[in-house]
């Protein structure tokens, strides 16, 4: 694979990556704000378990848009990947990890309607938060990659580096997101909410491409050079 090859797919993987989560993961935001605003204030174990599954079912708006995206980045070096095939794989992992990201707090939500004391439950501290942002990375990051290795291991060799490379971005990403939210919360303008959000992710993307970027050259070097 020559150097400008290899700078070429970089770019576009960085590009999808980048576009891809700020507008997948901004629409999946924006999905799940607007059903809680129809929802309003009751926090009923019926209005916790709709809640809870928007969340989910968002999570097919950002597989869709970054899996399509990152499918045309890397297509001209690795034709043999369908998009089809790449698509569910990304909708499968996004899912998997929306549900086990958003189960805590969904029972968290519950347990706390459900006691008789109604004593709300204290937030941890930013510290702790993005500490377990760097945890909820990892393990989402694994999960988010696996259907996505399943596909590239029957393809190409060496795919077995792409789990932890996702781990690893994503362990770099999730803070990312989880330091953005709590900013944009401390805004008062909408207009200025949208434009931090879109920045954080827009960034995020571009991190999270970059790590796991690194590792797909790697890749489709040993394969174009095999």
């Amino acid at each position: 694979m020559t150097s400008a090859g290899k700078r070429s797919l970089y770019q576009r993987w960085l590009v999808a990556n980048g576009l891809g989560e700020m507008f997948g993961l901004g629409l999946a935001f924006t999905v799940g704000a607007l059903v809680m605003s129809l929802l309003g204030e009751s926090q009923n174990a019926l209005v916790i378990l709709v809640s809870f599954l928007v969340a989910v079912a968002s999570g097919a708006i950002e597989a869709t848009i970054v899996g399509l995206a990152q499918w045309w980045a890397m297509h001209p070096w690795l034709p043999t990947i369908q998009r089809r095939d790449w698509w569910l794989a990304t909708l499968f992992g996004a899912l998997l990890a929306y549900v086990l990201g958003y189960l805590p707090t969904t029972l968290m939500s519950l347990t706390e309607q459900s006691s008789p004391q109604g004593t709300p439950v204290q937030e941890p501290d930013q510290w702790v938060v993005l500490l377990l942002a760097v945890g909820l990375g990892l393990v989402g990051g694994a999960v988010l990659s696996f259907a996505q290795w399943l596909v590239l291991r029957k393809k190409v060799s060496r795919a077995n580096v792409w789990i932890p490379a996702n781990m690893l971005a994503w362990l770099v990403g999730m803070p990312l997101i989880f330091w953005g939210i709590d900013i944009a919360g401390r805004l008062e303008s909408m207009v200025c909410v949208a434009g931090f959000v879109a920045g954080v992710l827009l960034l995020t993307g571009l991190v999270v491409g970059a790590i796991h970027g690194a590792f797909l050259l790697r890749i489709v070097s040993n394969e174009t050079s095999a």
